[in-house]
């Protein structure tokens, strides 16, 4: 029937950075009572046509109706999104005080988002066929290739993706031809197939088997637990032992990882002890991937999905335990745009669904062990390393007054030595990349600075040139100073690409792999270089914070920390808890396996009370120490932030936006503290002026009631589009 367009709008969310929702007239062939909200829909918005998503039906629309436009196609029949994804997508907006539209839509696949279908793909394998398999190589020895094809086909039964041979360079043609001729076959899946032998589950200790029985005693309802084990205790056979129970019951598993880095080892560990299907989600796929283990998670084909920050939203058929690994991880906060916590959604969800949820980290964040304290999370301890091995001896190196070799000390060379002549790896741990931080001037003083950020560039040698990596801007290494003319320049301070090179002169027939953002650029390099870890074909390992994270290295036996001095003088107040967790993840890299373990920090604060203390007790005494301190000065977890940055390309702009922004919210009447405005820690980037303004206050409904009333008041400052302003709730980045 045709329906009577006059007593039916539609509102809808639109993926614009503006808190509104917008109505439109249904199509003309459409019945407004069969729609459901959840679906997308395309408009014409301005002079574009966009894709959002439907809110609710209206008859009271809030412009006149003639003025309304129709709505020019209904993609989905059904709502795109689980019901559960709908309520976290709502909370998540309500809570960061973002625009729902750009909210519901980052929750979707970007080909969904683009309108595309959500049709499932296969992957295509190629296998050999029955008479491949009892083909008579040499009948077709004039060519090389096919015949290497058919010998790797016949090492891998079970079949290689057309995306893995690509890999190792067969060609659509040759293919066709070996297929044309019988002897290979091919198929398609929706998701990777299990490859590997299984494993059997690890013989677990009194602790992991206590911490597997407190989980599965919460299988169907709510309960946060945080898993505290230092590195090496099994924390991840506490994982999979618990998933298993898990999956017996028909139930999905989500599991969070903070790094693409650490996808393809958990994926290849879970893929070792189970048959049911593994699927990855993350960044480093193509659209069609993603789009791919999305819709069989929805579907409830994919039964554990593992994945990075963004993988929180994906919509389950039956999902029914979330794992946070790593839960203290920055990497978890998205610091653009929608600036969410992907671990404190994780727990929204959880309560949503009425499913445990596990928070996984040897050093876990202040803010869940202080939820430990509260007893909001149960608190579950892994406090010895399993399968007998031991914690690493930790040195102490101090470097005042020591003659350095591009930050290497004598003593430390003398380590590595020893190490290296036993057979073992050594990994260094030093947190900048390029060649040196600075480039400067021998005569004047000048340094290469970026003229859009006024930050130092980095001297990186491959390729040779100076990069600023926070605007991304390239420069070709000047030949004279800017400053004075002399060419007498210096590339000042270490980098990962130094130290490089000074090891490859100290052991020049040692393999040496660097792990850092610039070696692992290509697609696939990451996983390669960590494949050639495990095998032993690098014995050196160099690398930044991404070498630290949760990698299980069974023949690294010495770990260094060049330089550990970074977070002792920070002006952030995070800085310590930082620099102590790092501290103790890149040490638990060494001495996993069979084989003793030995960590060398080197400092120029060797007396410093609290590196004592994170070395010689342990991260829980450290971490309390750095809970009192917080409580004494009123700072998070104990009260709570609010962060409003503002952005100008003039100065006055970005800092008389903000003074109004205080004038308001001092006029509130609400019980809170502001500081502001000030100048951003990084004053210009990417050639805008940077300004913030901090909100304190010691409840968090105080501070949620604050922001609620201040944003509708945002419209009414004058010079609020000369700015590009944001807000972040709970930052984590402040200074």
């Amino acid at each position: 029937m045709t329906p009577n367009l006059s007593t039916a709008a539609l509102r809808i969310a639109i993926p614009i950075p503006l808190r509104q929702l917008y109505d439109y007239l249904p199509p003309v062939v459409c019945d407004p009572a069969k729609l459901r909200p959840g679906i997308r829909v395309k408009i014409p918005f301005q002079r574009r046509e966009v894709i959002g998503i439907l809110m609710e039906i209206t008859t009271e629309p809030q412009v006149p109706w003639e003025k309304l436009k129709p709505v020019i196609d209904i993609i989905d029949s059904e709502p795109i999104l689980t019901p559960d994804i709908w309520q976290l997508c709502l909370w998540a907006a309500d809570y960061y005080h973002f625009p729902i539209g750009e909210v519901l839509i980052s929750a979707l696949p970007i080909l969904l988002r683009q309108g595309k279908p959500p049709k499932l793909t296969k992957e295509i394998y190629w296998l050999l066929t029955s008479e491949g398999n009892t083909f008579d190589l040499t009948s077709i020895k004039r060519a090389p290739k096919q015949i290497e094809l058919l010998k790797l086909l016949a090492k891998h039964p079970e079949g290689l993706t057309h995306k893995e041979l690509r890999a190792y360079k067969f060609t659509k043609s040759i293919l066709n031809n070996l297929a044309k001729k019988n002897l290979i076959a091919s198929f398609g899946e929706h998701f990777a197939r299990n490859k590997n032998p299984q494993k059997d589950p690890l013989i677990l200790n009194a602790e992991q088997q206590d911490a597997v029985n407190a989980v599965l005693e919460k299988t169907n309802q709510f309960q946060a637990f945080l898993l505290d084990g230092i590195t090496g205790s099994g924390k991840t056979e506490v994982y999979l032992q618990v998933i298993a129970e898990f999956l017996k019951q028909e139930k999905q598993v989500l599991v969070l990882v903070p790094e693409i880095g650490l996808t393809p080892q958990t994926i290849q560990r879970f893929r070792e002890r189970f048959t049911e299907p593994v699927v990855a989600l993350h960044s480093g796929l193509s659209e069609k991937e993603r789009l791919n283990a999305w819709l069989t998670a929805k579907s409830g084909m994919a039964k554990i999905i593992i994945g990075t920050r963004s993988a929180i939203f994906t919509s389950f058929a039956n999902l029914g335990l979330i794992i946070v690994d790593e839960e203290h991880d920055l990497s978890f906060k998205q610091q653009e745009g929608f600036r969410y916590h992907a671990r404190d959604l994780a727990i929204m969800r959880s309560y949503f669904n009425q499913i445990p949820i596990i928070l996984g980290s040897a050093t876990p964040s202040l803010e869940s062990l202080y939820n430990a304290q509260l007893k909001r999370y149960q608190h579950l301890c892994l406090p010895v390393r399993a399968g007998g091995a031991q914690l690493p001896q930790v040195n102490i190196i101090d470097i005042c007054k020591t003659p350095l070799e591009q930050g290497l000390s004598p003593i430390l060379l003398s380590e590595i030595t020893k190490h290296l002549n036993q057979g073992d790896q050594v990994m260094l741990f030093l947190n900048r990349r390029g060649f040196a931080p600075v480039l400067m001037c021998h005569a004047c003083g000048w340094m290469a600075i970026c003229k859009r950020c006024d930050m130092r560039m980095t001297y990186h040698q491959q390729p040779r040139r100076l990069h600023c990596h926070h605007c991304d801007t390239h420069k070709q290494i000047a030949t004279h100073c800017e400053g004075c003319g002399q060419k007498e320049l210096l590339a000042v301070g270490q980098g990962t690409e130094r130290l490089e090179q000074t090891l490859a002169k100290h052991y020049p027939n040692v393999s040496i792999g660097r792990i850092d953002r610039d070696s692992t650029q290509r697609k696939g390099s990451l996983e390669e270089l960590l494949d050639k870890i495990q095998k032993n074909e690098y014995r050196i390992l160099i690398g930044t914070q991404m070498l630290a994270k949760g990698h299980h290295f069974p023949h690294v036996t010495l770990v260094a920390i060049v330089d550990a001095d970074g977070g002792f003088f920070s002006s952030d107040f995070r800085a310590l808890e930082r620099m102590g967790q790092l501290l103790l993840q890149v040490a638990g890299r060494a001495g996993r396996a069979e084989k003793p373990g030995k960590v060398v920090i080197q400092t120029h604060h060797p007396d410093h009370p609290l590196l004592h203390q994170l070395l010689r007790e342990n991260y829980h005494q450290f971490a309390m120490s750095l809970l009192k301190e917080r409580e004494q000065a009123r700072l998070p977890p104990y009260v709570f932030f609010a962060l409003f940055r503002a952005e100008a390309y003039d100065a006055h702009h970005a800092t008389s936006f903000l003074k109004e922004l205080k004038g308001i919210t001092e006029n509130s009447g609400m019980n809170i503290r502001i500081l502001g405005p000030i100048s951003a820690p990084m004053p210009r980037r990417a050639g805008r002026h940077r300004v913030q303004l901090l909100i304190q206050a010691s409840q968090r409904p105080i501070l949620q009631n604050l922001l609620k009333n201040l944003l509708p008041e945002i419209e009414n400052i004058p010079n609020k589009h000369r700015v590009h302003w944001s807000i972040d709730v709970d930052p984590l980045e402040m200074f």
